[in-house]
């Protein structure tokens, strides 16, 4: 894929009818820095969701499990956005299985799906969800069984739309014999480009395409170039210059980077406006991974 010059701030209608900006937000660090802690302050984590909206996001990703000591994204979510903006679109995941204590268990049966997806609405306060992923793990086999039991849900009219996370391109097609899937949710980064297929697919059929760790390298080195050499011509810090280039990659591409940092949640979506030359996005493109 060979990456175009979009305008990043342009909106995406997600799922067909649902306009977000194309840099939204990610709710794991809210409760925590990693989610094994220490906890945050949550005045802290308050003022970071708090300063995101008002800078214009309008697409929050979460989950019942983003939780440490009490302290839930979903619940920060609530008490500072409640009511909620007419525009604001909050995505939400189930799968995994957490326990009280942190740890985790089996990935979620039918039934517990379920149970998630109700959990997800008491806890955030409303009605119906926008937008439910189902968390799959790599030969996750019963996807049919498990994507049937949320499409169910969509059917009572307690999701507005579907979507996978960690996902094959086998995979979405199997979910997609069941119900429409509006949105898909996988690893991606400039140092870490996993299944780039599934990003085409998404680009093809206009399905939204959410990279999660995109900040990330992962635990490789860094190269000092040509990162550091576009971050200074272009004054942005090298964040937003992945950030960017993440956004470029396809016009379906929504990325929701998250932090625990005010200063950090203001750099970020400040990369929304940043639109690289062809030049810098071709180096950034022959990066290795």
């Amino acid at each position: 894929m060979t990456t175009t010059r979009e305008n990043p701030s342009a909106a995406f209608l997600l799922g067909g009818d649902l306009p977000v900006a194309r840099l939204g937000f990610g709710a794991m660090r809210l409760p925590a820095r990693e989610i094994a802690g220490p906890a945050n302050d949550p005045e802290t984590s308050a003022a970071v969701l708090r300063r995101a909206v008002e800078l214009g996001v309008n697409h929050i990703d979460t989950a019942w499990f983003y939780f440490h000591d009490g302290l839930s994204a979903n619940g920060l979510i609530r008490r500072v956005l409640h009511p909620y903006p007419e525009d604001l679109v909050l995505a939400v995941k189930v799968g995994p299985v957490r326990h009280p204590d942190g740890s985790w268990g089996a990935p979620a049966g039918p039934r517990e799906l379920v149970a998630g997806v109700h959990r997800t609405l008491r806890e955030l306060g409303q009605d119906r969800l926008d937008l439910v992923y189902l968390r799959l793990h790599e030969h996750d086999e019963a996807v049919a069984e498990r994507f049937g039991a949320l499409a169910a849900l969509r059917e009572e009219g307690l999701i507005r739309h579907l979507g996978l996370s960690n996902t094959t391109t086998g995979q979405l097609a199997s979910a997609q014999r069941i119900a429409p899937v509006a949105a898909v949710q996988n690893m991606y980064g400039l140092f870490h480009r996993r299944h780039p297929e599934v990003l085409d697919a998404c680009t093809r059929q206009g399905i939204a395409f959410v990279p999660f760790f995109s900040l990330e390298s992962l635990g490789r080195p860094e190269p000092a170039e040509p990162l550091a050499r576009i971050a200074a011509r272009n004054g942005a810090s090298p964040e937003q210059v992945k950030l960017a280039w993440t956004l470029a990659r396809s016009p379906v591409v929504l990325a929701i980077p998250g932090t625990s940092s005010v200063a950090h949640v203001e750099d970020n979506i400040a990369a929304a406006e940043l639109l690289l030359e062809p030049e810098d996005l071709a180096a950034l493109d022959a990066v290795s991974t």
